[in-house]
């Protein structure tokens, strides 16, 4: 029983299960376009839906994620003792993890309709490519934007049977929105993506990453609001989200580990702070 839970244990470990961040900054922007798909409650099942498959795809794309960097991993402070890495799983079986937890999610989109699942396809194959991307693409956090908006005209697919140019619009402020706060997150290791030579936004900006953040907070907020219609909520939200990038440059302008992490965790909040935008 013991060596089970150990196992288990190791599991939740890889699947970052002590840090819901990383699948909380993929849920928010979902929610928030079902209930604009909607116009209001989406409904239980789509809920469940989509709330169960955002956590499980994020946990198998950690699986993935991390036998595609186990030899970079283990040069890097932060990711030296993740599991694969450091040998408690082994390539194998992390990625077995990770197809079924995969296959759990399409277990769930299949109970939608035809072009919610297409639209499946499309965002597992992201999913895989995005670890790759950073060994050949100088901002491979645009890779991860498009990868973290595909819940987006999912949801609107499996409400409406459609992707209105609206979803396209909440693609791109989302698009923008991963930009900067995975920049600030490849602020945290950039010393050592340097030494090993893998390629982040934060090494292809290099001074001018602080600005650049701070743009790309700002047009996600203004694509945002006017996709909105710039109402009420639109508004209310709006302004806290930008007391919160306002925040964020305090915490990154120094470019230390500490402050750009901690901005980084924080982004949840600006998600959480659109989604109560739009329910208002």
């Amino acid at each position: 029983m013991s060596r089970l839970s150990n196992r288990l244990s190791i599991y939740l470990n890889l699947i970052r299960w002590d840090r819901p961040a990383g699948w909380l900054l993929l849920l928010w922007p979902t929610l928030l376009a079902l209930w604009l798909a909607a116009d209001g409650f989406p409904g239980w099942h789509l809920i469940g839906v989509f709330t169960l498959g955002t956590i499980l795809m994020r946990s198998a794309g950690c699986c993935v994620n991390d036998v595609a960097d186990r030899d970079f991993d283990k040069h890097v402070k932060r990711t030296a003792n993740r599991p694969v890495t450091a040998g408690a799983v082994s390539p194998r079986e992390a990625l077995a993890l990770g197809g079924v937890l995969a296959l759990v999610a399409f277990g769930l989109v299949l109970t939608t309709n035809t072009i919610t699942v297409l639209w499946s396809f499309a965002a597992v194959a992201v999913t895989v490519l995005y670890p790759f991307a950073k060994r050949f693409v100088s901002m491979p956090q645009a890779v991860l934007g498009v990868a973290f908006s595909l819940g987006i005209p999912m949801a609107f697919a499996a409400v409406r049977g459609e992707v209105p140019v609206l979803a396209a619009w909440l693609m791109l402020a989302n698009l923008f929105w991963v930009l900067a706060y995975d920049t600030e997150y490849a602020m945290v290791d950039r010393d050592d993506d340097i030494r090993i030579g893998m390629k982040t936004s934060a090494i292809t900006l290099g001074r001018w990453d602080v600005a650049a953040v701070m743009v790309f907070y700002g047009l996600s907020t203004v694509i945002n609001g006017w996709a909105l219609g710039w109402g009420l909520g639109a508004w209310l939200g709006g302004g806290l989200v930008v007391a919160q990038i306002v925040w964020h440059f305090f915490l990154i302008r120094h470019r230390a580990r500490e402050g750009c992490f901690a901005a980084f965790r924080a982004n949840h909040w600006i998600g959480f702070t659109w989604f109560v935008a739009v329910l208002l």
